[in-house]
């Protein structure tokens, strides 16, 4: 088996060597033994389970949700039924941000219409407040 330098690992995850060192503290991957000359040894696996991290969270899961299906993998308990609670979770929660961010989307339009037209008032009297306190 192949050990693989911290570098290596990062570079083939397509991540940072902080962000595998912050994996690592972090639980998503086991602690690496360490070689006679106190460099890391990484097994290839490891830049695995780096990418089925990464796109775990691609897909709107926190790094802690995403321990529950690297520990279900680790268990050999994994499967698209056992999984798929977890995934509607965070579909759920990834439409309650699509909506909250349309909502600011639609403010966000409003406020420069008003601008482009010279009736904006959204910064009136905040910049009043502003100005009072500075005097």
């Amino acid at each position: 088996m192949t050990a693989l330098k911290i570098g290596e690992v990062a570079r083939q995850a397509g991540v940072g060597v902080d962000t595998v060192r912050y994996y690592e503290r972090r639980g998503v991957l086991p602690a690496a033994p360490r070689r006679a000359s106190g460099y890391r040894a990484f097994t290839p696996a490891t830049v695995e389970r780096i990418r089925f991290a990464k796109e775990l969270q691609e897909l709107g899961f926190t790094l802690d949700e995403v321990m529950e299906p690297l520990h279900a993998a680790d268990t050999g308990t994994a499967s698209c039924a056992s999984e798929q609670p977890r995934f509607e979770a965070v579909l759920a929660r990834v439409a309650q941000k699509i909506v909250a961010l349309r909502a600011v989307r639609r403010r966000q339009m409003q406020t420069l219409r008003r601008c482009r037209a010279h009736e904006c008032t959204l910064l009136d009297e905040p910049l009043r407040a502003i100005s009072a306190v500075r005097s």
